[in-house]
């Protein structure tokens, strides 16, 4: 209970907020007028002042207990002496989540501590859940909500991103908008002091909108119940964790940053196996991934086709594959299909060479026979930037027959050469088809899927 308020709120209450622009208590205010949130919102400010937010004037409560309706969620901002007495409050009105973004507790160590343990007893006595302390708040597109201090332009997708560090967690967000990733929610989870990963992954589970989870973590706080959850949530939806204090420096310095229990890495890297949690190492894995993840649909069977109009790439692509233990389909009968599409010179051996001279209707062809063809269940196109296609062009290409095919088989696209590259990769990406500007990171994010993927049968058949 109280975690569904989190992510379908019909009225929000800011406590703390600010007529002040460059104020935390402000910036949640204007984040949720300007996502276009279509419920109710309160200001609570003790000071009773008028908060003006472009054009909407709200008038401020002083206290939640004064707000004439029903609150589901209230964004707790005030100094943390003030925390605990802000919680009872909202326990008496009847609030049923409360993100609190103010720090100041359990990181700070034992003293914090009492008082987190304190106001999380004092949640549940009224039944109330608490996220947090030390976040910067949470994001969920289908319902326009951003009640955060972080950017307020997140592009609405399939990818749900739990973050156990704020700072990180913000310019995460940043780094989405940029990248064209889109997301279903982002939820800042801090001290986990009573909400954690475990409760987010319970959560999208069964959320529609959500189509795989990424989740950067320091530590768990209760190993048994995170593993036993992400195992489950698993042969439904995949889990990208990751998992910082690999190191035994990094582990110490995780444990004093939000007062996490780090553990011994090696223990965590057995149970993600076990539990078919996808490890990714560095935040660029892990976002590679997560777009083939969120995106695409599982692979029929084992056999990969690589689309190529240059033999270095073809070549890159190839050896990532194999290092990754993905299986080239090579049945030359099936694969002689491609010869219709490149000159005599070109090669339909398994990567398919469509050669330099590689133009619209070549590629058009080729990416057509591959999505046609039954028993090529995953399929790369890779393009080095020539005058012969504008890369962009390529782009509309693959989107029209990847749409056309019912996108029905993993697809992913690598497009290596200068600004048009960019803009090529951009708007397949803003069409939810993965693309990357090398190979080898096209071929690592579809061998993830496979892994996944080749994990869950294997659950099935025990």
């Amino acid at each position: 209970m109280g975690v569904e308020a989190l992510f379908e709120p019909r009225s929000i209450a800011v406590i703390g907020a600010s007529e002040k622009p460059g104020k935390i208590g402000y910036a949640v205010m204007k984040n949720l007028v300007e996502y276009g949130y279509e419920g109710k919102i309160y200001a609570v400010n003790v000071k009773g002042v008028e908060i003006k937010v472009g054009n909407r004037v709200f008038k401020s409560y002083k206290s939640i207990l004064d707000v004439p309706d029903e609150v589901d969620m209230a964004v707790i901002v005030v100094p943390a002496k003030f925390v605990p007495q802000v919680v009872e409050q909202c326990g008496q009105k009847g609030v049923k989540v409360l993100p609190i973004i103010s720090s100041g507790f359990g990181e700070l160590g034992e003293e914090g501590k009492k008082v987190e343990e304190q106001i999380v007893e004092t949640a549940h006595k009224y039944g109330m859940r608490i996220l947090g302390p030390n976040i910067f708040g949470v994001v969920y597109t289908p319902k326009k909500i951003n009640a955060t201090f972080g950017p307020t332009d997140v592009l609405p997708g399939k990818l749900a991103l739990v973050s156990q560090s704020g700072a990180l967690g913000i310019a995460l967000m940043g780094w989405t908008i940029l990248e064209k990733v889109g997301l279903s929610a982002l939820v800042s989870i801090g001290n986990k002091s009573d909400l954690d990963d475990a409760d987010m992954l319970d959560y999208f589970e069964n959320d529609d909108n959500t189509g795989a989870i990424l989740i950067y973590m320091e530590g768990v706080k209760d190993g048994r119940k995170f593993m036993e959850t992400a195992k489950r949530v698993s042969m439904k939806k995949p889990i990208i964790v990751i998992k910082a204090g690999r190191s035994e420096r990094g582990a110490k310095a995780a444990a004093s940053h939000t007062g996490s229990l780090a553990g011994s890495d090696k223990i965590y890297e057995a149970a993600f196996k076990q539990s078919g949690v996808l490890r990714a190492i560095t935040i660029g894995e892990a976002f590679d991934w997560a777009r083939t993840l969120s995106n695409l649909p599982e692979p029929a069977g084992e056999n990969v086709v690589i689309l190529t109009n240059g033999g270095g790439i073809g070549v890159m692509a190839t050896d990532a594959a194999e290092e990754e233990g993905l299986h080239l389909y090579d049945n030359l009968e099936d694969l002689k299909v491609f010869a219709n599409y490149m000159p005599p010179f070109g090669s339909y051996k398994n990567p398919v060479d469509l050669t330099g001279m590689a133009g619209a209707e070549g590629y058009e062809g080729a990416v057509k026979a591959a999505l046609e063809n039954p028993n090529m269940h995953a399929i790369a196109v890779l393009y080095c930037q020539t005058a012969v296609l504008d890369p962009r062009d390529l782009a509309d290409i693959v989107i029209r027959e990847y749409n056309a095919s019912g996108r029905k088989k993993p697809l992913v696209v690598a497009i290596v050469g200068g600004i048009e590259a960019k803009e090529a990769i951009d708007r397949l990406n803003e069409e939810g088809i993965p693309a990357y500007p090398e190979p080898e990171r096209a071929i690592k994010s579809l061998a993830a899927l496979y892994r996944w993927s080749n994990w869950k049968n294997r659950q099935k058949k025990e």
